[in-house]
């Protein structure tokens, strides 16, 4: 069962964005893939952790929703759901919920691939 920190959902609630459900959505999926991962506000933003930063929201992005891994160069991506070039960072983008039903199983590969690697697996 997903766990929501009161803090996130006090910031959700503030959220004026008309991609506010598809990121919401995203939550979901993200704290669905571990019991152990573990939700914050950073940088102004809900961000993923465990063992470390996993992810956050971009929130002013109002096309898509959008989630910046912050050491996704280092994650493996057999979907290629990752974009970027960057040494360190990478990007997830979800178009609308058809996209993300889409993508959620990559997602949440993702997030599992993170927890082995912190956890020396």
């Amino acid at each position: 069962m997903a766990k929501h920190d009161p803090d996130v959902d006090a910031w959700f609630d503030r959220y004026d964005n008309p991609q506010r459900e598809l990121v919401l959505a995203v939550r979901e999926a993200i704290l669905d893939a571990d019991d152990r991962v573990n939700e914050v506000i950073k940088w102004q933003a809900p961000t993923f952790t465990y063992k470390g930063n996993i992810a956050s929201f971009y929130p002013k992005t109002r096309t898509h929703a959008s989630l910046m891994f912050h050491r996704g160069a280092a994650l493996p991506d057999p979907d290629g759901l990752l974009e970027g070039e960057g040494d360190v960072s990478r990007i997830a983008r979800f178009l609308d919920a058809d996209d993300l039903v889409a993508k959620r199983n990559a997602l949440q590969t993702l997030i599992r691939a993170w927890i082995a690697q912190q956890d020396g697996g």
